[in-house]
């Protein structure tokens, strides 16, 4: 399946000045091993990974899985979904939330 949108570059390369071990951890471990092991397709993974930083209320992580959901195969509407879904289960004021940044992701990626 063929995607319109990038994966983007991991949140840590902006950080990789003062942090450059995590930057290496998070691209060499989680990006280039946990993501690409067995199991799960990489659309899964990015279901599950935003459906967990909406529970948790991660907001800063939220945009860059997003783009990274879609470019995975994930629908503008199944995300959304699952982030209504999430309101039942972490409270209505999380998901209102992560789908508020959802939104503005795609609008974002919309206008790119």
């Amino acid at each position: 399946m063929t995607s319109q949108y990038q994966v983007p570059q991991s949140s840590t390369n902006a950080t990789a000045d003062v942090a450059p071990y995590m930057a290496d951890l998070t691209q060499r471990v989680l990006f280039g091993e946990v993501w690409e092991s067995p199991g799960l397709s990489k659309r899964d993974r990015s279901l599950i990974t935003l459906s967990v930083l909406t529970a948790l209320y991660r907001s800063g992580q939220i945009p860059g899985h997003v783009q990274r959901g879609l470019a995975n195969g994930l629908t503008k509407e199944e995300i959304i979904a699952a982030m209504t879904h999430i309101a039942f289960y972490a409270g209505w004021p999380t998901a209102v939330n992560a789908i508020g940044i959802a939104k503005e992701t795609f609008e974002k990626l919309d206008k790119a």
